[in-house]
């Protein structure tokens, strides 16, 4: 079945904790430019009734455009607030890989009525003459917190970074956006370090094989799709900062990846994706590390990870120490190379 037309759904993870309070910015820049577009009467396909599409919004965002349109009910909050939520996670996503993943991309955002929240987000490649296409369901009565503290429309922009796998790998596609989201908001300025590792700390052991395991490739459950593909993710980070004395990151792997076109609107094998990543690090742990975890269940210490790293809870709150073995690998994660972005926030 053609991967490039089924769908990167995500639903509420309600294991995964809402992230705390966040400075809620957009940002002006002269490569930023809006334009809007006239409406026009649609027919929604769900239900068959016409209704108005309001003016698009064209974003020009880190060499890409993105169109935004608006379809259901007039949202309580001025729809900026949602165009600046939309521009902050692209913002994310374009500082992570260092470019925004693919040349053009539409987001369609559907307005639900009588509910609240981002409610959940569909990423489709090569659709509609756009490389990708993403459709997120936000709330009428959405409050500013909640979009504040919003991380699934980062989650869906982050699938446009990796070709279309197979049905067997897709736990790859939910695991990097699963993993990326939070530390690419963090190196935008837009979550702190501490959020990051604690959510990290609460997630990771949902990705723990289970009884019954076969691996990643042949266990499809909820939390080894999400957080067993976030931990590869993560094992993968490490191990490469290991065997490159912290020169190179999973970071630099899954830039090489996007640098070399196998985004969202291709399908592509991923083996020889792994490949990409690997050449850029000057290792061989993707491929290494998915021949053990792909068809054998592999469970890691994850106490003992924590501590090299140097993350512990203490009086309920994530504490750091940085006199542990791997306390600079960790700082590297999460570290911006291009520092972190500020601006004003104006979504009135």
């Amino acid at each position: 079945m053609n991967r490039l037309h089924q769908r990167h759904i995500c639903w509420r993870r309600w294991l995964k904790p809402a992230v705390g309070q966040l400075t809620f910015v957009l940002l002006i820049l002269p490569a930023h430019s809006v334009r809007f577009h006239a409406a026009e009467l649609l027919t929604h396909p769900a239900t068959g009734f016409e209704m108005r599409k309001v003016p698009a919004t064209t974003l020009q965002m880190a060499g890409a455009n993105l169109q935004i349109d608006f379809l259901g009910v007039e949202p309580d909050l001025p729809r900026t607030c949602i165009i600046t939520e939309i521009s902050q996670a692209a913002r994310a996503v374009a500082t992570y890989y260092g470019r925004f993943p693919v040349s053009s991309a539409r987001i369609l955002v559907v307005v639900a009525a009588g509910e609240h929240g981002v409610l959940h987000g569909t990423t489709w490649g090569r659709k509609d003459g756009y490389p990708a296409l993403t459709r997120l369901v936000v709330g009428q009565d959405t409050t500013r917190h909640e979009l504040e503290t919003n991380w699934i429309m980062t989650h869906e922009l982050v699938h446009t970074a990796l070709a279309s796998l197979p049905d067997a790998q897709h736990w790859l596609e939910e695991g990097i956006a699963t993993y990326v989201e939070p530390i690419a908001r963090s190196q935008a300025g837009q979550l702190d370090a501490e959020k990051v590792w604690a959510d990290m700390l609460e997630g990771m052991r949902h990705g723990e094989p289970q009884e019954f395991d076969r691996g990643l490739d042949h266990t499809h459950a909820w939390g080894r799709t999400y957080w067993g593909g976030a931990l590869f993710c993560l094992v993968a980070d490490v191990e490469i900062r290991k065997q490159t004395n912290n020169r190179y990151g999973l970071q630099d792997a899954l830039r090489a990846i996007v640098a070399a076109g196998r985004t969202i609107d291709k399908e592509w094998p991923l083996k020889r994706i792994l490949i990409i990543g690997d050449n850029a690090t000057g290792t061989a742990v993707l491929q290494d590390l998915y021949k053990k975890w792909s068809g054998t269940p592999v469970r890691i210490d994850l106490p003992q990870l924590w501590q090299v790293l140097g993350i512990h809870v203490e009086n309920g709150r994530t504490v750091f120490d940085d006199a542990a073995p791997l306390s600079q690998m960790r700082l590297g994660i999460t570290a911006s190379r291009q520092g972190k972005m500020k601006a004003e926030h104006d979504c009135l």
